[in-house]
């Protein structure tokens, strides 16, 4: 049986050589002729099918948003406002810009494309944590983490397809859609989405058909996909360059 100690050294061993694959691979693979980053799928399916199955699902709101991908100028203010609201350390992230070059005949082109937790229907980090510690919100389908219960084993950040989790303290922490800092108060936005100049971030109830974030999901003249389908995580971030 291993000790917390062996635990916590696997757990960094592995961090340390695996994220950093991840990252690279993630930069990589890069824009492919569809429009898809980095795994990315474009869902050409009936709505319930495409995503995860939301009409299925009993969360009122059920929290999602969508990234307008080409809209995207790195200007990083959503960072910014991140990182003041929800205290993030310098060493951490709840959301960034990744950026692709792309050599062309006129040039390099750069394309930014947002990435955060995916918040998704189907978390491989609330099946990997042992205590519990990083759950679903059974009201409105945000993963969460509950402080008091998280033993900083790690696991929670193996099993994320998104590396969207650091450290913080002796503790897991990641972006829960600012419901702590904003969404239990009454404000109706996450701080990156009402940071955005350009209208990158749409945030709201992707159950609702009167809500932004479902006009843009379920429609047929723009590609909609969504990060690492593969996963079988069933993401609420969806992606579009409608």
């Amino acid at each position: 049986m291993f000790s917390n100690f062996d635990l916590d050294k696997l757990a960094k061993e592995t961090l340390d050589s695996v994220a950093p694959m991840e990252r690279r691979a993630f930069l990589k693979m890069g824009l492919l002729i569809t429009g898809v980053y980095a795994g990315g799928k474009v869902l050409q399916v009936s709505p319930a099918e495409a995503f995860g199955g939301h009409a299925r699902k009993s969360y009122k709101p059920h929290y999602g948003m969508v990234i307008r991908q080409h809209l995207c100028i790195d200007c990083e203010r959503c960072v910014a406002a991140c990182t003041r609201t929800n205290d993030v350390p310098s060493y951490g992230y709840r959301t960034r810009i990744l950026e692709h070059r792309e050599e062309r005949a006129a040039g390099q082109k750069s394309e930014f494309i947002p990435v955060l937790c995916n918040q998704c229907n189907n978390p491989p980090c609330v099946r990997a944590c042992p205590t519990s510690a990083t759950y679903k919100d059974k009201d409105n389908g945000i993963i969460r983490v509950e402080p008091k219960r998280c033993i900083g084993c790690k696991t929670c950040m193996l099993a994320c397809p998104y590396n969207a989790r650091y450290i913080k303290g002796k503790v897991v922490d990641k972006c829960d859609f600012c419901y702590e800092s904003r969404l239990s108060k009454g404000e109706k936005l996450t701080a990156c989405a009402e940071a955005c100049p350009a209208g990158v971030r749409v945030f709201g109830d992707v159950s609702d058909p009167s809500s932004k974030p479902y006009s843009y999901i379920y429609q047929l003249e723009n590609p909609v996909w969504v990060l690492r389908p593969e996963s079988g995580a069933e993401p609420n971030v969806f992606y579009t360059k409608g």
